[in-house]
C-alpha cells in the first residue's frame, strides 16, 4: 500500500489534533472527504463508475457474461473480483508490487459479498444447473491517497448499480433441448437492487481515538485499522483488523458503533447522488477522465 514518511514532530502534530477532534485538513474525527461519483464511463461494460475520494481514485467495471453455475450452488449466479493496482498510482506498485495489494483488496470483497442479503444472486440464474450470470467486477486504482477500501466499496456498489443485464428466455423444443435468446432492446434489461450492498468504513486508531476516512499522513500514524462493512439499515456483515497494532474489546465496540452512525450517512449520500444522475438520463454533462 502506498506510504509516506512523515517526521516525529509532524506525528506528533497529527496525533494531538485528533485528540481535539481537529485534524489537518479541518475535518472532524468522524467526516469524509468530498467524495466524487461518475457512473457508465466505460463504454463497454455492463456497468462502471469512478469514485474521486480526496486523492483515492477508482475505476470499476462490471462485465456480465453467461456461464454454469457452481456445484453447491446450482441455482444462483455469482460474482468474481479482479483488482489491479496501477503503476501509476505509486512507484510501489511498479512490476508485481501491487499484488498482494490487489490479492488482499479482492479477498475482502469476496468476504463482503459472500452472504444471500447482499446482492439477489437467484436473479441472476438464467436455468438451474445450466446457465447463469456471471458479473466479473474489474478494480483499477488509479491514484492512492489514503482510505482505498472504502473507495473501492463506494465504487463497486456505484457500478453494481450502474449495471444492465439483456434480458434472456429459454426457449425449449418438443425434443427438449433448450435456446436462449437474448433480448435486442438496449432498454429491456435487468437491474440488480443494491439496497443490501454493503459499504466499508475504515476507522483508524490514532492515539486514543479513531478516525474515518484517513489521509496517508494519518495512516502513517495509526498502528491498527478496522475494516467494517455496513448495509444501509447499519447492520454489520463484516469485519476485519489491519496492521501490526493490537485493539481493546472498549476500542472495538466504540469503533463499530461510529462505523453504523457513518455508514447509514454514507449510505443515504450515494444513493441520492446515483439516483439523481440517473434521473438526468442523456442529458446528464459526462466528466470522464478530462474533468
Amino acid at each position: 500500500m502506498a506510504s509516506v514518511v512523515l517526521s516525529e514532530a509532524e506525528k506528533v502534530y497529527i496525533v494531538h489534533g485528533v485528540q481535539e477532534d481537529l485534524r489537518v485538513d479541518g475535518r472532524s474525527c468522524e467526516d469524509y472527504r468530498s467524495v466524487e461519483v461518475e457512473t457508465d464511463v466505460v463504454s463497454n461494460t455492463s456497468g462502471s463508475a469512478r469514485v474521486k475520494l480526496g486523492h483515492t481514485d477508482i475505476l470499476v467495471g462490471v462485465k456480465a457474461e453467461m456461464g454454469t453455475p457452481k456445484l453447491e450452488k446450482p441455482n444462483e449466479g455469482y460474482l468474481e473480483f479482479f483488482v489491479d493496482c496501477s503503476a501509476n498510482a505509486t512507484p510501489e506498485f511498479e512490476g508485481r508490487g501491487g499484488d498482494d495489494l490487489g490479492t488482499e483488496i479482492a479477498n475482502t470483497l469476496y468476504r463482503i459479498f459472500n452472504n444471500k442479503s447482499s446482492v439477489d444472486l437467484k436473479s441472476l440464474c438464467i436455468s438451474p444447473r445450466e446457465h447463469c450470470w456471471i458479473l466479473y467486477v474489474d478494480v483499477l486504482l488509479l491514484e492512492c491517497g489514503g482510505n482505498l477500501f472504502d473507495a473501492i466499496s463506494i465504487a463497486v456498489k456505484a457500478a453494481l448499480f450502474n449495471t444492465r443485464i439483456p434480458r434472456v428466455r429459454v426457449l425449449e423444443d418438443e425434443e427438449g433441448s433448450k435456446d436462449i435468446e437474448l433480448s435486442d432492446d438496449p432498454y429491456d434489461c435487468i437491474r440488480l437492487s443494491v439496497e443490501n450492498v454493503p459499504c466499508i468504513v475504515t476507522l483508524c486508531k490514532i492515539g486514543y481515538r479513531h478516525v474515518v476516512d484517513a489521509t496517508l499522513q494519518e495512516e502513517a500514524c495509526s498502528l491498527a485499522s478496522l475494516l467494517v462493512s455496513v448495509t444501509s439499515k447499519g447492520v454489520v456483515t463484516c469485519m476485519r483488523k489491519v496492521g501490526k497494532g493490537s485493539l481493546d474489546p472498549e476500542s472495538i465496540f466504540e469503533m463499530m458503533e461510529t462505523s453504523k452512525r457513518v455508514g447509514k450517512v454514507l449510505h443515504t449520500s450515494l444513493q441520492s447522488i446515483l439516483h439523481k444522475e440517473e434521473s438526468l438520463g442523456p442529458k446528464r454533462q459526462k466528466v470522464g477522465f478530462l474533468g
